[in-house]
């Protein structure tokens, strides 16, 4: 499939625009592409059309890439090798507000702006984080799964607690984390937040009390996870990070699969330290039906699907679409990643679109 607009002027090279055909709300995103002055836009299959692709990918100023790592093939992931391919590339974006598909630092070297979509699905992030702080809290899944295997137990033994008056800890209070909080409070928590990039007033105005991580562990009722995924965070939680957590605290993560230890998650659950665990990213996704902690009752699992709601997709897709624009006119776009390639991007875009960037 291929769709185009060519709307230029005299003075204007055509901005070219790649995506291959993932799930996004490709309707919003192609309409405003393809009303936008001065790009084309270009849509190919992810499967079975290799050659196509590549042949896209060595003339595309633009690469549109799906953020979840388990549906795209490896081989368009946007690799050294992939930018090697790819000559004119100017600019990766993301689907969502993840980038794990993408070698940031590759990027950087070839000139190449990486952007994401952050804060477009905060809003569904965070009350999927909710819903299932609110369906731990108070037994939901276990109390549905006992009743319809036909066991049968007491009020008593189905019993949850309330949020009111409990503590939530929030493991990065960026875009989505804020939210949480915001959400929180007006259910009565107290909120505590630990986020080494932020300073403590910042912390204090999205509505925190900023703490050590080691203060959050061991305070908190509840944690929840918000932080992006690398080299710091990769393998956070971990046995000695559960070990670490308030004994009957519940632990939540809508942030990436890797973040936590699976296996030490389980043991932390099985053996009753830990009274619950929301998860929505795994470490394989989705994970397998035999999964260990899918074999717990006081696990709420879903298959990575906080930040995809349709309002959050619409979002997503008017932000990706409107940071393309940006780029196409050599405007700086509001979710670059990597900063510091502004210099070496602005040299490569003058080049190969025949006119200067925008002042910054």
């Amino acid at each position: 499939m291929v769709t185009a607009s060519t709307r230029t002027t005299a003075t204007q090279s055509v901005f070219s625009v790649l995506r291959l055909d993932l799930p996004l709300d490709h309707l919003t995103f192609d309409s405003l592409i393809g009303a936008a002055s001065g790009l084309s836009l270009q849509v190919l299959s992810a499967f079975g059309q290799d050659d196509a692709v590549m042949r896209a990918m060595s003339t595309t100023h633009a690469y549109h890439v799906s953020s979840a790592k388990d549906d795209l093939p490896d081989v368009w992931r946007v690799s050294e090798q992939l930018l090697k391919a790819s000559p004119n590339l100017l600019v990766v974006t993301s689907y969502g507000a993840g980038y794990d598909t993408v070698d940031v630092a590759a990027c950087t070297r070839a000139g190449v702006c990486v952007v994401n979509q952050a804060g477009s699905n905060a809003g569904a992030v965070a009350e999927h984080t909710l819903g299932m702080m609110l369906g731990l809290a108070k037994r939901l899944a276990e109390s549905d799964r006992r009743l319809r295997r036909g066991e049968h137990f007491t009020r008593v033994q189905g019993m949850g607690f309330e949020l009111r008056g409990r503590t939530l800890g929030l493991v990065g209070i960026g875009y989505i984390g804020s939210l949480v909080a915001e959400l929180a409070m007006a259910f009565g928590m107290n909120v505590l937040a630990y986020d080494p990039l932020l300073s403590e007033q910042t912390i204090l105005q999205r509505g925190a009390k900023a703490v050590s991580f080691e203060e959050l562990l061991a305070g908190s009722d509840v944690v929840s996870v918000h932080c992006p995924r690398d080299e710091q965070t990769l393998g956070l939680f971990n046995a000695a990070t559960f070990a670490a957590m308030k004994p009957g605290a519940l632990f939540i993560t809508t942030a990436r699969g890797g973040i936590h230890d699976e296996a030490a998650l389980f043991e932390a659950l099985r053996s009753g330290h830990l009274r619950g665990a929301g998860l929505d990213v795994w470490t394989a996704e989705p994970p397998e039906a035999t999964h260990p902690l899918l074999s717990l009752d006081q696990v709420i699992a879903t298959h990575h699907t906080a930040g995809v709601s349709l309002d959050a997709r619409r979002e997503m897709a008017t932000l990706a679409a409107t940071q393309l624009i940006q780029v196409a006119g050599g405007q700086r776009p509001s979710r670059l990643i990597n900063p510091q390639v502004w210099p070496l991007f602005a040299r490569r875009f003058e080049q190969l679109m025949g006119r200067p960037v925008a002042p910054v």
